[in-house]
């Protein structure tokens, strides 16, 4: 159908004519409202990001001198987002003086990350950034797993 045309019968539906696929050979138009069409692509849009999960990478900080009741209550707190499918970074953060016992520290996060071997794997070995001593580790099977982005159908209507 001619451009003349197709313009024409869309202003007597009181409709847009919009290009869906300038790439064809010809050009694929369609009669359509674009106000409701945008709309309802912004809201596909809001509805993908209230499913969407953004913070794949938790932290649990520990201290050198932590005690054996809460190193406990830490595993627990890591096991659980470990579940949920999150990365977890274990960090031991030290002040003053103790960062000259380094040791202790690499020998907790040895401890944290052997407690967790059969549900995680170690991303990072221990690495110093300032006064923070930290590994990474990821669950062997996250529940969530991104999905790819699908191609929205356009139909004619």
């Amino acid at each position: 159908m001619p451009v003349a045309d197709a313009v024409k019968l869309a202003q007597d539906r009181g409709l847009d004519l919009v290009e869906v696929a300038p790439a064809a050979n010809p050009p694929v138009c369609r009669v359509l409202d674009y106000g409701k069409f945008k709309y309802l692509q912004t809201k596909k849009e809001r509805e993908g990001r209230k499913t969407q999960k953004t913070n794949l990478l938790r932290e649990v900080r520990f201290r050198p001198r932590i005690g054996e009741h809460d190193k406990e209550a830490k595993k627990r707190q890591v096991k659980k987002l470990l579940d949920e499918g999150s990365k977890v970074k274990i960090t031991v953060m030290f002040r003053g003086r103790e960062i000259t016992h380094q040791d202790i520290g690499v020998n907790l996060l040895k401890q944290m990350a052997e407690s967790f071997k059969d549900d995680a794997k170690l991303e990072k070995a221990p690495s110093l950034e300032g006064r923070r001593l930290s590994i990474i580790i990821v669950p062997n099977n996250p529940k969530y797993k991104p999905d790819k982005e699908e191609a929205v159908e356009v139909s004619n209507a």
